[in-house]
């Protein structure tokens, strides 16, 4: 780069956009790689460096050989661009908040089908339309990543059924009944309703031993209320692998009403069980996630009509397990 002392051109203060690409190279120390992380080619991050030692009139980089290298001045200013970088970004976090803006980017989870439910789409459209700037991903989660994303920070928050295990807050969004699904030449596929004696002798699909014993006990009824223990077939780690081992014969299932909409398949029936009682859709996140901006949003915009959310939990809101 530049060997001698630039003149210093006043009134020509760097551009954020010079400093984030020096941040970069100074990182690296490669001109190849810092342009690739920036998505431009190498030669406009070698002039935007020319340009930006000419508006400080210092040398930042020198090349000794094949290797590129940080000047001691280049080091004592690349501490404070960071400094700049930081108060500008911390700048324009306040005028957001003081705006009722909100940005970045929000990864939702959703329990195979969940996120497509008309009360989650709701939701999503309502939180699109009143936060354009946020970047909205939607994640498809089988049985084991459903809570494990959560915990572990892949997913801000997700759209479940319940019961969650403890350790979650949530909002209830819609119930709807459970059905069994069953092959459609099961003996009992053509009843109106089914009981859990009528099932009694029917295998159940499984869930993997990572998913919570207590979660998939309760939507199986397990025990029965006369005590007698559920007989588990197949251990499956999505819907589709459910609905597939039912296909084939290898046991039956209990879904929400919902599926005959969305898992409809020759060969697949689905019989109402009003002794399986209701299927409980929510939104979920982590108490320490609920006043990240983006995650704050969201729960506003599950909840319609409803005051702004702080605090505590609200009245529709629930801490999981307790």
């Amino acid at each position: 780069m530049v060997t001698g002392g630039p003149r210093r051109r006043d009134g020509r203060e760097p551009s954020l956009h010079q400093l984030r690409l020096f941040l970069v190279l100074a990182e690296e120390l490669h001109f190849g790689r810092a342009a690739a992380r920036m998505f431009i080619s190498q030669p406009a991050l070698s002039q935007q460096m020319r340009a930006l030692e000419e508006r400080l009139g210092v040398c930042l980089l020198q090349r000794r050989g094949g290797s590129l290298s940080l000047t001691p001045t280049g080091e004592a200013l690349a501490e404070q661009a960071r400094h700049v970088l930081e108060a500008m970004a911390q700048l324009l976090r306040v005028s957001d908040t003081h705006a009722g803006t909100v940005r970045g980017r929000l990864r939702i989870g959703s329990l195979g089908a969940e996120a497509a439910m008309p009360h989650a789409t709701r939701v999503l459209d309502r939180l699109r339309s009143r936060h354009p700037h946020l970047e909205i991903e939607v994640r498809n989660l089988n049985f084991v990543e459903q809570f494990n994303a959560l915990a572990d920070g892949t997913v801000d928050a997700a759209f479940l059924r319940a019961p969650l295990p403890s350790g979650f807050q949530s909002i209830e969004l819609a119930t709807e009944p459970r059905v069994v699904c069953l092959p459609a030449d099961d003996p009992l596929a053509h009843e109106k309703e089914l009981t859990l004696a009528q099932i009694a002798d029917r295998a159940i699909v499984d869930m993997p031993s990572e998913v919570p014993r207590l979660w998939w006990d309760h939507l199986t009824v397990n025990p029965r209320p006369d005590g007698t223990p559920v007989r588990y077939g197949p251990v499956v780690r999505d819907t589709e692998a459910m609905v597939l081992a039912v296909l084939q014969k290898r046991a039956i299932t209990f879904l929400p009403a919902a599926a005959r909409r969305l898992y409809p398949r020759p060969g697949l029936t689905y019989v109402d069980a009003p002794e399986l009682g209701n299927s409980v859709s929510c939104l979920a996140w982590l108490p320490a996630n609920r006043d990240v901006p983006a995650v704050h949003a969201l729960r506003i915009a599950a909840r319609p009509g409803g005051p702004p959310l702080e605090g505590g939990p609200q009245p529709d809101e629930s801490a999981a397990g307790k």
